[in-house]
């Protein structure tokens, strides 16, 4: 298999959001001539659960779109069954994701849980049999921002990583390409808590599927720290350290270690990243804030500070509807109507970063493709 270089995974916060960067980051020099140089190679595109703009997000449909698009990777976020299945959900509470409460045989099921200090009221992938899952219909999860997604509501099963990894194997047969696969761990701290770790499953998949190297067209995704040091044990696969805008790791609030989101996006966090893990993906407004106007503001140094510390960077997540987009990339007034999802891509790249996760995989692939035509 061609070995692919990056990987990275997760959600976007709609709206304006101003950043207050870390003490130790300098002020904000990167520009599109110093960035040059991080690009040995194209830019990746992560299909952000699938082709997630055009098919609820996280079936067989969206990763197939995604992968017909010319996504580089496809991104299935893995949650476990009560038999100790992992299956390709966003979460482990599924009432917005499946048809679930429109089943009768399940109402007693619904259930108040704490998942990472948070209340959630709901049905959860942990509560069922793999065989009970499957008798459920996917659904989109934002049908008021996707309206035209919802025309496959019911269509598509909740499929297991396996299945996942199968229609890679089966369309990379079919087509001649070589398509990453980048699986992120969701709540590792919880699902151990409960006897269900998610990391030894995990690592079998991959092995089962000639992914358990260095060289292989995968990588392994979480925002918390423990189970990547876990993963680094168990397998060869690369590693990716996932970081959310401020707060901090769960498993390390549980820890009481005091490692926050800031602090790992500073010098010495890097450092400390890359002692069990092969690159960095925090949230994109780490790399370029937003101003008070919802434009986009200067690059930060991050991308160059990364590269110094050994650790590619990705970001996350580019979605093309206007609500979603910096102001000057807005076309009309609609806040659901597609923008231009380019004016947004190419100031990223600019800076440094090596890959992009997007819910648009064709307009993303466009967008990077029109940038190397561009700059290199």
């Amino acid at each position: 298999m061609r070995t692919l270089t990056l990987a990275a995974a997760a959600a976007l916060a709609a709206g304006t959001v101003l950043v207050s960067h870390p003490a130790s980051a300098s002020a904000p020099t990167t520009t599109a001539v110093q960035a040059a140089k991080h690009h040995d190679a194209a830019p990746i595109v992560f299909g952000h659960r699938g082709a997630s703009g055009y098919r609820p997000e996280h079936t067989l449909a969206a990763y197939d779109l995604a992968i017909q698009q010319g996504a580089d990777y496809i991104e299935p976020d893995v949650v476990s069954t009560k038999d100790g299945v992992l299956v390709a959900r966003h979460e482990n509470e599924i009432s917005g994701t499946t048809d679930v409460a429109d089943h009768p045989e399940f109402a007693s099921r619904k259930t108040t849980k704490t998942i990472d200090g948070t209340s959630l009221t709901g049905w959860f992938t942990e509560d069922f049999t793999l065989a009970e899952l499957k008798t459920l219909r996917a659904k989109e999860r934002i049908p008021g921002d996707r309206p035209a997604n919802t025309a496959y509501n019911g269509l598509y099963q909740v499929p297991t990583l396996d299945e996942v990894l199968d229609l890679v194997d089966a369309k990379e047969a079919e087509t001649g390409r070589t398509i990453g696969v980048a699986p992120e761990t969701k709540h590792p701290t919880y699902f151990d808590s409960i006897g269900l770790s998610l990391e030894e499953p995990l690592a079998k998949s991959l092995k089962r599927h000639g992914l358990g190297g260095k060289s292989s067209a995968a990588v392994i995704q979480s925002f918390e720290v423990s189970n990547l040091k876990d993963l680094n044990r168990m397998v060869g696969t690369k590693l990716v350290q996932l970081i959310d805008f401020g707060g901090a790791p769960y498993d390390q609030v549980v820890a009481g270690t005091g490692v926050t989101n800031d602090f790992l996006v500073t010098d010495k966090g890097l450092r400390s990243i890359k002692k069990y893990a092969d690159q960095v993906a925090p949230y994109k407004f780490y790399f370029i804030p937003r101003n008070a106007d919802g434009t986009l503001g200067e690059a930060t140094d991050l991308a160059d500070r990364a590269e110094r510390a050994g650790l590619p960077t990705v970001i996350w997540t580019m979605r093309a509807e206007n609500k979603y987009l910096p102001t000057e990339c807005r076309k009309g007034t609609d806040p659901i109507a597609i923008g231009d999802l380019g004016c947004e891509v190419g100031p990223y790249l600019d800076a440094g970063v090596d890959a992009f996760f997007t819910d648009h995989p064709d307009l993303g692939v466009a967008a990077r493709d029109t940038w190397v035509a561009t700059n290199q």
